[in-house]
């Protein structure tokens, strides 16, 4: 399966995203990150995103700000959105009614919670920890829901 996790700006939430569920089912799935922005494209993810993923034994600073395209919606089976206003962008771009079907809130599928991943980058240290346990959490439901282990 390809899963691809989206942020607005692919330098702090999705790329936790990305890293904490790819370090949960290893290569049997592709997972991937973009932003729905591209004012970061081609950069690291956020120096405090890194820190708090390597904190927890998972590495992203390999990972490389992407934005986001209709075309995606070729390549992912799920495309799981950080926030509310992340799936309303997704939505905007879907050509079809079955790639509006791939878009997931991450939070609604892996918590059964309408909440939004709070965006940590005007935040300090503890925002990315609180969003690092979130993710976490959600993508132990992923995984569950979707058979992904």
């Amino acid at each position: 399966m390809k899963i691809l996790m989206v942020c607005l700006g692919n330098i702090c939430r999705s790329p936790l995203a990305e890293g904490i569920l790819q370090s949960k089912v290893g290569e049997k799935h592709v997972i991937e990150s973009a932003g729905t922005g591209d004012w970061h494209v081609g950069e690291q993810p956020d120096r405090r995103a890194i820190a708090t993923a390597k904190k927890y034994g998972v590495d992203i600073s390999d990972q490389r700000a992407m934005h986001f395209n209709a075309l995606f919606f070729d390549e992912f089976d799920l495309i799981f959105a950080m926030d509310k206003q992340n799936s309303i962008d997704l939505q905007n771009l879907a050509r079809t009614e079955e790639e509006r079907q791939k878009i997931k809130l991450i939070l609604k599928e892996g918590l059964d919670r309408a909440h939004n991943v709070p965006d940590p980058y005007y935040e300090n240290d503890e925002a990315f920890d609180k969003v690092y346990h979130l993710l976490d959490e959600a993508t132990d439901g992923i995984i569950k829901k979707y058979n992904l282990i």
